[in-house]
């Protein structure tokens, strides 16, 4: 795929980029994809299939208290929990507003944690990185926001979310579908949208402009993108996803070239 020789281009010391199909098989490949890079708040689609796996064996409930009063598990997981961004501060009541929090999901994190027994990066080791294979991926000490990874990593976790193998599909579908639909809030880098559609973890394209991916990724296409400079998406419709790390901040640099290297690869792939 030439599409992903763009990142060649780019106003950043170093970037690798990848595409993967639901077979697993990866398409192209581009840059140094065996290299860690610090993902930002890629690092919450991994903590986010943690809190699945926690769900599916019973360590912990959707509906389970988390967070201020009348929030749960589902309302950190989905960023309406009322929490700030970034301080341990309640904003609004459970359900009503998308406020996007990265202390939501370290509390969420420290809740799996506490439920489990066991330090929440090593759950997220056991649980999700082992069985894929991810030897290279580690969460750091921020489940919203410390982990490190490589593309080549990334595209083992793209593809298990195009078809999973660790979770039953119907749960991964759920997550990956709007929860709590109708919410407004702000989109970081991009301000206020309306409605600012997320799944449980997954931030859904919905129909976002402007938006990190492309213009002519499907509405139904999930993913999350970081302030390192860093992105993965997984299109449905196209059975495929791309996985791109930066070495440079999230700024207008990112917003300008990413849509077009997203719709490059959405034309080679159709």
């Amino acid at each position: 795929m030439n599409s992903l020789r763009m990142i060649d281009t780019w106003p950043v010391g170093k970037a690798a980029a990848a595409v993967v199909t639901r077979d697993g098989v990866v398409k192209s490949e581009h840059g140094p994809v065996d290299e860690p890079f610090r993902l930002a708040s890629v690092t919450k689609l991994l903590t986010a299939y943690a809190a699945l796996a926690a769900i599916e064996e019973g360590a912990i409930e959707p509906d389970d208290p988390a967070g201020p009063p009348g929030s749960t598990i589902r309302h950190l997981q989905a960023h309406t929990s009322g929490l700030a961004f970034d301080e341990d501060r309640v904003l609004a009541g459970p359900g009503r507003k998308r406020i996007y929090s990265n202390t939501g999901f370290n509390l969420l994190g420290a809740t799996i944690e506490k439920a489990c027994d066991i330090p929440f990066g090593e759950y997220v080791r056991q649980a999700v990185f082992a069985p894929l294979g991810m030897t290279e991926t580690t969460i750091g000490d921020s489940p919203a926001a410390g982990g490190v990874s490589t593309v080549r990593d990334l595209t083992r976790f793209a593809a298990e979310l195009l078809a999973p193998r660790l979770l039953a599909p119907e749960t991964v579908h759920a997550a990956t579908t709007v929860a709590f639909p109708g919410l407004d809030g702000v989109l970081p880098g991009y301000g206020t949208r309306r409605p600012n559609d997320w799944g449980l973890g997954f931030e859904i394209r919905g129909t976002k402009s402007p938006h990190w991916t492309g213009t002519t990724n499907s509405p139904a296409t999930y993913g999350h993108f970081g302030a390192c400079g860093t992105f993965l998406w997984v299109d449905p419709e196209l059975d495929a996803a791309c996985v791109c790390l930066t070495d440079r901040e999230f700024g207008p640099w990112a917003a300008e070239v990413w849509p077009i290297l997203n719709d490059a690869v959405v034309a080679e792939l159709r």
